[in-house]
């Protein structure tokens, strides 16, 4: 799951408006890019166009639309937040960039959605700079403390690991070194044309105006109200009168939004360092815990002396050749890149058009377990453990995983790894059975995909991991800690590449991805959900590349999440379209609420963009675009 906040007030939208009066200076105009579609080429809307009507507020009861999918020019934005989408929209229309867009965007989520991100957790970012063609990347993941133990998640009295939820989720002992602010910094540095004080001005005025609260908040609330009432600034910011607020209501945040003011003044260094660092370090040793709460909240190590110490750090994004694509992504600790990638490359082994979609579904399956697998022996943060990135990504090994693809049925699951450090191609005995490990990522967290008129693209995914994160607000602070050191394997062991260490970052499954054509961008793409992003993300690939659908198909398609386990886990609609022609390849389906929320973008012919969202998954997402076709 993960947290969206659906209906909104006029007050809201009119604050928006307001706080983006000010022009952001605008980037050198760049020739758009070719397209995966066959749509009809139409020239490019000026330069630099606003109107009054974008600063004027909207009547009362208006809120900013809910749109699945627009398609136009001059810039796009995909969100799963309408007001996260109009944020991001009028930085485009006023000469922003898709960095200055983005950053924007996330500082509203944060406000909107502080269920599933925001300045208490961490990321990852990519960026297709137009002006040079190059893919670059920022690991704003979470850190563990320095003075973090190997056994820090279990509990002293019993010997044994604290219960995964809420013990160990609901704790200061799971909240890693924060890496949102830093990657809004690094992003901006780098390629935005903004400062990070006009790029917070809309989500402050959010924060300070307040949003209506819907159903899905209201619930989530609701599922959350033991963790949250077990810490007093948590009760009192989202709890008020002790209950969930109602639906209709307006919440409102000052304290983020004085928070947000505070950034805007004094830069991420008064994050990191300073009195909110220290304020931060207090509420992780010593949690906030109220009087007569059983539930456990273990303290943290993490250290005032950590936040100062912590760095974005930009990374060489992973890449592969899919059917004369070029497939980026996110580089170790993230195990999207990769995964995405080596099950492309198996893939590709075979030709799914061809195919009848069970069939090809079946390829998808497999082939997903025979990279899953490779993913638990592998994958971990590159900077402590030795991860075989052109091993897991290069096409020999591929073809020597695809030889244990069976085109007639299923392998017994788990399968094993494979050797990524000795490979020749060659097709060896047939699949034996491997072991998979207790996945512990939440199935929360969110996404966002910018495109501006030059041709820069953003895929940029955040999170704080659970629902509500470890459940601590910072006194006075107004927003959430994460929880995403539980993303380490809980029991330490010295040959697990994901087990803790301190100073490490955990592993991640977040698949930020950026396809290119010739060079250039054609589609960007990412979703919240956990482990269940990476296939969310391959699917949508599959869908668009090799099944023929719409990128407005392809995302609204029913999915399965396979991941190398004995019954796959996939949503009613796609048992009901493909269980039956799938059990008869040897597969098992267990039903499951919705996999994943995803954003994209496609760059077509003539710089013809098609932004999409989701058009039912969890309400719906909201794309936009800056000049809509036919306009």
């Amino acid at each position: 799951m993960y947290s969206r906040l659906v209906v909104r007030s006029a007050a809201v939208t009119g604050a928006l408006a307001l706080a983006l009066t000010g022009a952001i200076a605008s980037s050198p105009a760049i020739a758009s890019s070719p397209a995966i579609a066959s749509s009809p080429a139409i020239a490019s809307s000026p330069a630099n166009a606003s109107s009054p009507a974008d600063a004027a507020r909207p009547a009362p009861a208006q809120e900013p639309p809910r749109v699945p999918t627009s398609v136009g020019y001059g810039g796009a934005v995909s969100s799963l937040d309408p007001v996260v989408s109009e944020v991001g929209l009028t930085v485009l229309r006023r000469g922003g960039n898709a960095t200055d867009a983005a950053v924007a965007m996330a500082a509203a989520i944060g406000v909107t959605d502080p269920y599933s991100a925001g300045i208490g957790g961490g990321g990852f970012f990519v960026h297709y700079d137009a002006a040079t063609g190059r893919v670059e990347t920022i690991d704003g993941r979470e850190t563990a403390p320095s003075a973090m133990e190997h056994d820090a998640f279990v509990d002293p009295a019993t010997g044994e690991p604290y219960p995964f939820y809420p013990d160990l989720v609901t704790s200061g002992v799971s909240v890693g070194v924060p890496g949102t602010p830093a990657t809004w910094e690094r992003a901006l540095e780098r390629w935005g044309t903004t400062s990070l004080r006009q790029a917070l001005r809309p989500a402050t005025a959010v924060a300070e105006e307040g949003f209506v609260v819907d159903q899905l908040f209201h619930d989530q609330t609701v599922a959350n109200q033991a963790r949250f009432e077990a810490l007093t600034p948590t009760t009192e910011l989202f709890l008020p009168d002790g209950a969930a607020p109602e639906v209709g209501s307006v919440f409102r945040n000052p304290d983020l939004a004085a928070t947000y003011r505070m950034l805007a003044r004094g830069g991420v260094d008064a994050f990191y360092e300073g009195p909110l660092a220290q304020e931060i370090a207090d509420a992780v040793q010593a949690p906030p815990v109220a009087d007569e709460i059983e539930l456990p909240v273990p303290a943290g190590s993490l250290t005032a002396e950590d936040l100062a110490s912590y760095e974005a750090v930009d990374r060489d994004p992973t890449v592969v050749s899919y059917r004369g694509y070029e497939v980026y992504g996110m580089a170790p600790p993230g195990s999207g890149g990769t995964t995405v990638g080596e099950a492309l490359n198996i893939l590709e082994q075979f030709d799914l058009a061809s195919l009848d979609d069970p069939a090809a579904l079946h390829h998808y399956i497999e082939a997903s377990a025979l990279a899953f697998a490779d993913r638990a022996a592998y994958l971990g943060d590159g900077d402590f453990v030795d991860v075989p990135v052109d091993g897991l990504l290069d096409d020999t090994f591929a073809r020597e995983r695809a030889c244990l693809l069976d085109p007639a049925g299923a392998a017994p699951k788990p399968v094993a790894a494979g050797d990524a450090r000795s490979y020749d191609g060659e097709c060896g005995e047939p699949a034996v059975p491997g072991v998979s490990p207790e996945d512990t990522e939440s199935t929360s967290t969110t996404n966002l995909t910018a495109v501006d008129r030059w041709g820069d693209v953003v895929e940029y995914t955040l999170t704080i991991e659970q629902i509500g994160g470890s459940g601590i607000v910072v006194p006075g602070r107004g927003f959430l800690l994460n929880n995403e050191l539980t993303d380490f394997s809980i029991r330490y062991d010295a040959d697990d590449p994901n087990r803790i260490e301190a100073g490490k970052r955990p592993r991640s499954s977040m698949s930020p991805t950026i396809v290119l054509a010739d060079g250039r961008p054609v589609l960007a793409l990412g979703s919240p959900g956990g482990s269940r992003i990476i296939t969310t993300v391959l699917q949508m690939l599959i869908n668009r590349i090799d099944l023929g659908m719409t990128i407005e198909q392809a995302i609204a398609a029913p999915r399965a999440t396979p991941q190398n386990s004995a019954t796959t886990p996939a949503e009613q609609g796609f048992v009901d379209a493909y269980g039956a022609a799938l059990t008869g390849y040897g597969h098992r389906f267990a039903p499951t609420p919705t996999i994943g929320a995803a954003t994209a973008i496609e760059i077509g012919p003539g710089g013809l963009l098609t932004a999409v969202a989701e058009p039912t998954r969890l309400g719906g997402g909201s794309a936009r675009v800056v000049w809509p076709a036919g306009s």
